[in-house]
Formats: C-alpha cells, sequence, structure tokens
C-alpha cells in the first residue's frame, strides 16, 4: 500500500512526528506519553473502528514500539508510560521481536477461504459445482453456496465463474509473507512464527488493519543529538523521491543537518565496495570452492537461505553489506562518532542489533520515521536552502535500491576487474521466489551463477519503510544512478580501503 495515504499510514505518520516532538522537546516523558494517545486520536466519536477507547489503545501501543518498548496484550495493567525512562536514553538496540502483532488491533481474518459474492447469477451452467472436487457446491435460492467443512480451498471454482463471483481470499499479513510464518492464535488472530520469520516487514505493510508494527529507534537517537553526539546520516541508495518529487538530494541533506545531524553519506559508496568485495569472491570461489554463490546485501533473504537450506549457508557471500561497510568508512575517518543508516528496511534493524554489526551501526531509521522527524521540527523539505551533495557514488552504487542492480554491479565490476570471466545471473524478488530460487539451486539448475535474492517485491524500493509507488521509487532511482559522476563500482575512490574495512 505504499504511496497510498491510508488513515494507517496517516496514523502511523503521526505517532513518529509526536514521539520525535517528545523527544526534542523532553520534560515528564511519563505523563507526555499518557496524554498523546487523546491528541492524536482527538474527541469522543470514533472515527476508525468501533470504540474510541480501543483506537487509542492501540495507538499507546503503536507509541510504545515506536520508542522501543514490547507491545502489551489487553490482558495486562500497566500505564503506556511503562518503561519509558529505561528507553530514554542514547544507545539501545532492538529487543526481539522486532516486528510486533497488536493483538486487539488483529481483525482475525480468515487464513485461507474460498468465498461466493453476491455476484453469483445462480446461472443454468453453474460450473463451479461441476468441477469442485470435494461437492462442496450446491445450489439454492437462485445462488451457489459452498459448504466449508467440504471446501478444500483449491480454487477451481474460482476459475470457472463466468461472472467472477467466487473469489479466493487468503489474511493478507499471511499472503504477504514470504517464510509462511504467519498463523493463527486460539481466538483466530494473526501470530508470527519468530523461528521462522526474518523481518522483512511486508506483512506490517499489507496489513489492512494496521495491526502490525516494528519497533523504533527515534527516541534514542534524538537523545543522542541532544547529550552531544556526533551522529551521521547513512542513507540507503533507495532515498530518491522518497520525500517528495520537488526534494532534490541537495535539499535532503540540508533538511538532515538542520535536524542536527552532523552530514550525510549516501550508502551507495558502501554498496561500490560491496560490488568489488563479491565479485573478487565470486571469481575466487564458484565454482571451484561453491556451486554457486548468493549475494549478501539483502538480510531478509541471505538470513531466509541460511535458514531454510542451511547445508548451502557458505553459498550466500559473506561479503559486509553496504550499510556495514559505510559505517565502519565514516567511522574510521571519525572515530568517535555514531551512525544511523536511513533506509527503506525493516530487516536492516534486526541487522544491525547482531553482535558482529552494533559497533557499526548505532541506529536504524525507516524513510517513514525520518519524516516523523522533520515533521516534529516543522522542516520545509520543499523550500529548504540546497547544500551540495556528494557525488562519490557510482551508478552501480546507486543501481543496488532496484531489483537486478546488485548482480548488474557485481557483474560490470567482473568485467571491468576480470575480462573474460563469465558470470551467469539468476534473480529473484519477495522471499517465495527466493525460495524457489534456491530450491532450484539446490537441484543444480545454477551451478556457476550468482543470485540476487531481493526480499521485497522490486527491490529495496518495496521495503516496508517506504512511502512512494514502488514503480516511481524506480524510476527514480534509475534516472539519480545515471548522473552519477562515474559508471562502474571499480573507480570508487575508497577501494584502497576495502581490505581494512573489512578486518
Amino acid at each position: 500500500m505504499r504511496g497510498i495515504d491510508t488513515s494507517i499510514t496517516e496514523i502511523r505518520r503521526k505517532i513518529f512526528t509526536e514521539v520525535a516532538r517528545m523527544a526534542y522537546e523532553g520534560g515528564d516523558y511519563a505523563k507526555k506519553i499518557e496524554q498523546l494517545p487523546f491528541k492524536i486520536i482527538p474527541g469522543e466519536k470514533a472515527s476508525y473502528r468501533d470504540s474510541v477507547f480501543l483506537e487509542r489503545a492501540i495507538v499507546g501501543e503503536r507509541l510504545r514500539l515506536a520508542i522501543g518498548l514490547p507491545v502489551r496484550t489487553a490482558a495486562e495493567s500497566a500505564p503506556i508510560s511503562d518503561g519509558i525512562e529505561e528507553s530514554a536514553i542514547a544507545s539501545k538496540y532492538y529487543d526481539p521481536p522486532l516486528v510486533n502483532i497488536i493483538k486487539f488491533a488483529c481483525h482475525a481474518c480468515p487464513e485461507k477461504r474460498v468465498y461466493i459474492t453476491d455476484g453469483c447469477q445462480g446461472c443454468l451452467a453453474h460450473p463451479c459445482k461441476e468441477v469442485c472436487p470435494k461437492g462442496a457446491i450446491t445450489l439454492s435460492g437462485g445462488r451457489a453456496h459452498i459448504d466449508p467443512d467440504k471446501c478444500i480451498s483449491c480454487g477451481r471454482c474460482v476459475d470457472v465463474c463466468s461472472y467472477h463471483a467466487i473469489i479466493k481470499q487468503e489474511r493478507p499479513c499471511a499472503a504477504s509473507c514470504g517464510m509462511n510464518a504467519i498463523s493463527s492464535d486460539e481466538y483466530g488472530r494473526a501470530q508470527i512464527d519468530y523461528d521462522k520469520c526474518v523481518s522483512c516487514g511486508q506483512c506490517l505493510v499489507n496489513c489492512p488493519f494496521g495491526a502490525i508494527a516494528d519497533k523504533g529507534q527515534i527516541f534514542q537517537l534524538i537523545h543522542a543529538m541532544k547529550q552531544g553526539e556526533r551522529v551521521y546520516a547513512a542513507v540507503a541508495p533507495a532515498f530518491v523521491g522518497q520525500f517528495g518529487p520537488k526534494v532534490t538530494p541537495e535539499k535532503l541533506r540540508a533538511a538532515i543537518k538542520a535536524l542536527g545531524f552532523a552530514d550525510v553519506i549516501e550508502v551507495a559508496i558502501g554498496a561500490d565496495l560491496c560490488a568489488v568485495s563479491e565479485a573478487k569472491d565470486f571469481v575466487e570461489k564458484v565454482p571451484e570452492q561453491l556451486p554457486f554463490m548468493g549475494t549478501s546485501c539483502c538480510p531478509a533473504w541471505s538470513v531466509m537461505a541460511k535458514k531454510m537450506f542451511p547445508e548451502y549457508k557458505d553459498c550466500i557471500s559473506m561479503t559486509l553489506t553496504p550499510m556495514v561497510l559505510t559505517g565502519r568508512l565514516i567511522k574510521s575517518k571519525h572515530p568517535n562518532a555514531k551512525v544511523a543508516f536511513i533506509g527503506p528496511c525493516a530487516a536492516k534493524k534486526l541487522e544491525a542489533s547482531r553482535r558482529s554489526v552494533r559497533s557499526d551501526i548505532d541506529f536504524v531509521l525507516t524513510f517513514e520515521e525520518m519524516m516523523g522527524l522533520f515533521d516534529a521540527k516543522d522542516i520545509d523539505l520543499e523550500n529548504i536552502p540546497e547544500e551540495p551533495v556528494l557525488s562519490e557514488s557510482s551508478t552501480d552504487g546507486r543501481n543496488f535500491a532496484v531489483s537486478g542492480g546488485v548482480a548488474k554491479a557485481v557483474v560490470n565490476c567482473v568485467n571491468e576487474l576480470f575480462p573474460g570471466k563469465e558470470v551467469k545471473v539468476a534473480s529473484a524478488q519477495g522471499l517465495a521466489e527466493c525460495r524457489k530460487m534456491m530450491q532450484l539451486a539446490k537441484a543444480g539448475k545454477y551451478n556457476g551463477y550468482l543470485l540476487e535474492g531481493m526480499a521485497c517485491p522490486g527491490g529495496c524500493v518495496a521495503g516496508a519503510g517506504t512511502m512512494q509507488p514502488i514503480n516511481k521509487s524506480t524510476a527514480a532511482v534509475n534516472l539519480y544512478a545515471k548522473k552519477a559522476a562515474e559508471e562502474y563500482c571499480t573507480t570508487t575512490e575508497y577501494l584502497p580501503e576495502l581490505e581494512k574495512l573489512e578486518e
């Protein structure tokens, strides 16, 4: 639902804004957060649900998650502010689980069902009845009816209905989950199997009831800056166009610095280094040591591949991701700095919480969370005076944000550094398709290949923290990539530092 301003996105962004404003203003946090549900949902009449009290209760849980606190059930008795003082600090990593279901916001959607709508005409041919393998369809009262106890949800009736009057429904969050990690609890509400979940975040942007949310670090980031920490913003390549068509990269840099950041660095620089490292790995190891190699930059894809195909975990590149390489690059030049990754991805929050990465990345905020900071400080993004933009990244690095871009960068790098070496590529977007790609690789279909996996359909531009339509974002990234001073990642001035950064 990216690019569609629904009531859910409106409330979500109000929450990010109010959390940021509360952190900037300081004061009695416990008192302020208790008042925020009434500010976000004013009046006595419900606007979105059956009860204004339910609306405020859900907002209360979203506020807790936005400052990194755990979600609660309706059975728990505690103020919204419970634990807030412990979160009002300059450094706090995400406590698992990262992605959470607010149970009393869940609609308890049916997991899967075939449903006959009012469009049924009770036709004479009734092909739906004829093709049903279980005899689950009968005709009475001028229309067809399905016996749910007999129906196996095969969908044959859906395919043959001339009026398209039969639909196959699936819980939206579960349908978007490529890991099959979402099922129902004893009350029919969604629940997440965290042994399967890779925190891609697709469920939280596909739930039409706004019942799923991830934890945030807005509160801690602002506290770090207020305490005098020099925080550098490492902005992911997918940023282009996310804050509106009139917000140029030059204006975005100025706006980020106006928030109190020390400076802004493009993560596309780290993407250049990542592509070079993966190219060298591929040439060195495939096929002599490994049958194929998977890209490393998407944490949800790489965790899925290692989790579901453990016997091939070594086939997923161990190259550091662009986020980590950029963080290390910043800290090599500014040893006492803090680094905030600003990007499209929920899974990057999970990656940054790993013990091996914590020293490189201190905060992860999505573009949508970042918009909350701009709104809290009343920054006019469209009219702010521009700042010079760092133009050190290549077309290759900037294209990491779109599906196919990572593999293309690695191929270009191999062609430049190892002329004559052939690189065959297979790519998949969306975890369900990534899983199929790995199954084919396991069967030997992709021996000698470079596999590019992207957890989000469309690539990083479709991440859970983005705000614009995916096609529009893809076009914006492609245009921005073409404007890079250098075409290939092999020309990056930071290449001599790669070996040191990887230590």
